[in-house]
């Protein structure tokens, strides 16, 4: 019998980052999941077999924590889904300098110092670290000017994902930057394009079909190529 595929998924208590771990429970993949608090899990704890962690992504001290706990773990999946809209003021004059750092540490630099932490425990040669961005992180597509920083946020993490591809001890892993679709979600609203089933299980699809090709790609939900 074939070891099941394992995964871990940040950021996992709604939305995007729940409809990953339940098309992956579906699909017969072992699942670990975390969330900021576990004590609003109830969608997760349905889940038979989903190990829950406490996680706050910015927390070092909860980073610290989660990387000792799952110290020697394996996984075939580390997909970092959270992320926030940031202020709802996103002119670069009237936002708040708090927030604008908090946006950046959130999107950009958490996700990155995470995956730096567990890259060494993604499964050699089909292994796929994957980060959720955006086709609003594109430089090259001028869009969305009411959501400036949000757009801002998720360039930075782009071009934070190139760079940490450069610097992997493990040239054989694959990394994906996931644009999800415009999803129903609390970021996205209800007049989005999809639903989360749709989006996630096409997220889903491309990890299995990008493993072991290894580099950096920039894909949709659908796997088409998007500009950087």
């Amino acid at each position: 019998m074939t070891a099941a595929k394992t995964a871990l998924i940040i950021g996992a208590s709604r939305g995007l980052g729940l409809g990953l771990v339940k098309r992956l429970h579906e699909n017969g993949w072992q699942v670990t999941a975390t969330v900021r608090d576990p004590q609003k899990a109830d969608a997760l704890r349905a889940l038979p077999g989903v190990q829950i962690k406490a996680l706050d992504m910015n927390n070092r001290q909860q980073l610290d924590a989660l990387d000792r706990e799952l110290h020697g773990q394996v996984y075939d999946l580390l997909f970092v889904n959270a992320g926030v809209k940031g202020p709802a003021e996103q002119n670069a004059e009237q936002a708040l300098q708090e927030d604008i750092g908090e946006l950046f540490l959130t999107n950009a630099i958490a996700p990155i110092r995470l995956a730096q932490r567990f890259a060494a425990q993604i499964r050699s040669n089909t292994g796929v670290i994957a980060f959720m961005s955006s086709v609003l992180g594109s430089i090259t597509i001028p869009d969305a000017p009411e959501l400036a920083l949000y757009k801002a946020s998720k360039a930075a993490l782009n071009s934070m994902t190139n760079t940490f591809v450069t610097q992997l001890a493990d040239p054989t892993l694959t990394v994906l930057a996931m644009h999800p679709g415009w999803v129903k979600t609390d970021m996205g609203g209800e007049g989005a394009d999809l639903d989360i089933e749709t989006s996630t299980a096409g997220l889903v699809e491309q990890v299995q079909a990008y493993a072991g090709k290894g580099g950096l790609h920039f894909i949709n939900y659908k796997g088409d190529t998007l500009l950087w």
